[in-house]
């Protein structure tokens, strides 16, 4: 897009600023249950979500005590397709863990 400046025959090129809008984002909730393993939950966080050894455990804990946790904040396709791979592997290895999104 451009303007002729009057009476001069110049013609000035504007610039146009197009902005990005960041998707909305989701968290990942992990919901504690009486019959997954720890172990498990810690090894879900580890390979799902790429948390450390030190944070997975920490994850897993809160989720004990608390009876939810965080696991992760992510774009809706990404965490949408975290929590079905966590309940992909969950059901191969016969535990009811669940998974929920929620808007951040």
């Amino acid at each position: 897009m451009g303007r002729e400046v009057p009476g001069s025959g110049i013609r000035v090129e504007e610039e146009s600023r197009t902005r990005t809008v960041a998707p909305p984002l989701y968290r990942v909730l992990m919901h504690n249950d009486d019959y997954t393993t720890m172990e498990f939950v810690v090894e879900v966080l580890q390979t799902v979500f790429r948390k450390s050894a030190t944070e997975a455990n920490q994850i897993m804990l809160h989720i004990h005590h608390k009876g939810v946790g965080e696991c992760g904040v992510f774009p809706y396709e990404i965490a949408e397709t975290k929590v079905a791979r966590v309940h992909s592997l969950a059901r191969k290895t016969g535990y009811p863990l669940r998974c929920s999104l929620e808007e951040a």
